[in-house]
């Protein structure tokens, strides 16, 4: 008989190392690419009068022998009433058996493993003498990205825009210490934060563009976060058309993606993106070409980083 074993937030939070959840989302990203995993698609369950959805994401990866699945949530009125944005849930079960053998507070493995995969990103398309980073949004994401590109490229300085100069400020001083050496400027306008920068990462939930073309300079990579159902886009179409897009899942990213508008209204087919970022990570793909190209990654998240750091964590406690 297998015991089922409670792991709560504050226990997970100790396990949480960016270095170890970046490692253990590059094997999920590898066996992914080796053909070394099953992910069944994301399901999603909507709730358009609660502003939400319930999103349930399976995933097995025989080499970390990595079974289960993750419940989570995005619920855009939950800070009005004291909650995440986003909260999840992931069960572990053995692929021997069948059975479960943990529960395990997802919340802030969504944030770590969301802002791994960007670092990854970062690692495998930006110049290698990137060294400032505009975020465009400064929410609760903003500094799980920021920490794991600061693992792959040495940022100097960070332009943070969000709806308020107010948001902005009150992000720095929340997050000063944590990145003591980086010089972080508050911008009034998007356009001011991305036309300074070598990493643009876009973190936010619009449904209308808020980057254009015209902002983003030659080399520039960009890190399209935010999206993540469909309708929803943080870039101009036309920086998808000028540039290299990479992508983690197809079927996910056309559904909800960062590309979704794009390939909704046939401005974006299959055919135009670059590859998968597991592919470039395990050198199947190339990346980045030359210093002058614009690169965009299009994240979407996938069950298998989820389910790769929760057991990742769990072998940590045992």
């Amino acid at each position: 008989m297998f015991s089922m074993r409670w792991v709560p937030h504050e226990e997970v939070i100790k396990h949480l190392k960016m270095p170890d959840v970046c490692a253990w989302v590059e094997t999920a990203f590898k066996a992914r690419a080796a053909d070394q995993a099953q992910m069944p698609p994301k399901m999603y369950i909507n709730f358009p009068q609660f502003k939400g959805d319930m999103r349930f994401m399976p995933a097995y990866i025989p080499a970390m022998e990595a079974l289960g699945i993750k419940i989570v949530n995005v619920h855009l009125d939950n800070p009005q009433k004291g909650l995440p944005t986003v909260q999840a849930t992931i069960v572990l079960a053995d692929p021997a058996t069948g059975a479960c053998y943990a529960v395990m507070d997802g919340t802030a493995i969504t944030a770590y493993r969301t802002g791994a995969v960007g670092g990854l990103a970062v690692k495998a398309l930006a110049r290698a003498n990137a060294h400032r980073m505009a975020l465009v949004g400064a929410g609760a994401q903003a500094a799980t990205q920021l920490e794991a590109s600061c693992l792959y490229r040495d940022i100097h300085e960070v332009y943070v825009w969000s709806l308020t100069q107010a948001e902005s400020l009150d992000w720095i001083d929340a997050h000063s210490i944590q990145f003591s050496g980086i010089h972080f400027k508050v911008c009034d306008s998007v356009e001011q934060a991305v036309k300074q920068a070598d990493i643009v990462t876009t973190i936010t939930p619009s449904r209308t563009p808020l980057v254009y073309k015209d902002w983003i300079r030659p080399g520039t990579h960009i890190n399209a976060i935010g999206a993540d159902a469909p309708g929803k886009q943080e870039l101009e179409t036309q920086i998808l058309l000028a540039g290299r897009v990479f992508i983690d899942d197809w079927e996910q990213a056309a559904h909800g993606g960062e590309i979704n508008v794009a390939v909704s209204t046939k401005k974006f087919t299959e055919q135009q993106v670059a590859g998968e970022l597991g592919q470039v990570l395990s050198g199947n793909t190339p990346g980045r070409l030359s210093d002058d190209e614009i690169t965009i990654f299009d994240s979407t998240g996938l069950a298998l980083q989820d389910i790769s750091v929760a057991k990742g964590i769990f072998q940590k406690l045992c």
